[in-house]
């Protein structure tokens, strides 16, 4: 298997395991608040994470890569598991896995934004309108959606683009795993104390399947699934694997439907393939 089918291939796994991310947070966050789910999860992976760079023997970043790797830790570390439990607390996990159909264009803007790429004018034409076609639904939906909610996954899915573009430029020098490994670590000081702050106060009334929510954000959301990710773009190319993420939405659509029996509707659906076709749209002139 040559490298550049083998970076498709980590994409596609990497893919597969984030579409788990926002169904196990709707079912933890039911019982664990969204600060306590954001910290722990975040404080499991880095711990893991130094136990895979120590096992590996990883050389440390240089100072140029601190700032990158920071961006990356706020970004996906922080930014989107909080807001994303936030806004669980207000919409279904089928109605926010609409709004995942935009990662791509956003990640696009921050690397046009960081790296001064110059895309046509039709990238833009398709970037604004699955934005408004996301928007329209979103605020159409009356009772199945939320304001607040919804103003909280744009919010997750802006600062996730944003770490996604800084830990595509700086795996190029660290590599993927590294990449994600090392934002863990420069998160932990933080994320540590913050999870026993905010840890439950009865921890034997915490289910079962909360603490598998739990259990799956952290080992597969946070290190796994970007461990697949990141050394996807880094084999087969940021542009092209990164297309991957266009499959997201389907697979958590089915997922939510599927383990939470969430209802999918004919006009979720809908949007969901139409705000697909425009991110293909956009990426084909980026």
């Amino acid at each position: 298997m040559d490298a550049k089918t083998r970076g498709w291939l980590d994409g596609f796994l990497g893919v597969a395991i984030f579409s788990g991310s926002l169904p196990a947070t709707r079912i933890a966050v039911a019982e664990l608040s969204p600060t306590f789910l954001t910290a722990a999860r975040a404080s499991i992976a880095g711990l893991l994470a130094i136990a895979l760079l120590a096992a590996f023997r990883a050389p440390r970043p240089e100072r140029r890569d601190l700032a990158p790797l920071a961006m990356m830790g706020l970004g996906v570390v922080l930014g989107f598991p909080m807001l994303t439990a936030l806004a669980l607390q207000h919409v279904t996990a089928a109605h926010s896995i609409v709004f995942v159909g935009l990662l791509p264009i956003t990640t696009a803007v921050f690397a046009v934004l960081l790296g001064g790429e110059r895309p046509k004018r039709s990238f833009w034409i398709f970037a604004l309108i699955g934005a408004a076609l996301v928007a329209g639904f979103a605020f159409s939906q009356g009772g199945a959606g939320s304001v607040q909610g919804d103003l909280l996954m744009v919010a997750a899915i802006v600062v996730c683009g944003l770490g996604y573009a800084e830990g595509g430029r700086v795996s190029r020098r660290l590599g993927g795993w590294q990449a994600v490994c090392w934002s863990l670590i420069l998160c932990l000081p933080l994320m540590a104390p913050a999870a026993l702050l905010a840890r439950p106060a009865e921890l034997a009334a915490i289910s079962a399947q909360a603490w598998t929510g739990l259990a799956y954000v952290s080992l597969f959301s946070m290190l796994i699934g970007c461990v697949f990710w990141y050394r996807g773009l880094a084999a087969g190319g940021v542009a092209a694997v990164g297309q991957l993420q266009l499959l997201q939405p389907f697979m958590g659509l089915a997922l939510a439907a599927g383990l939470l029996g969430e209802p999918v509707g004919w006009s979720m659906a809908a949007v969901t393939v139409a705000v697909v076709l425009c991110v293909a749209g956009a990426r084909r002139f980026a």
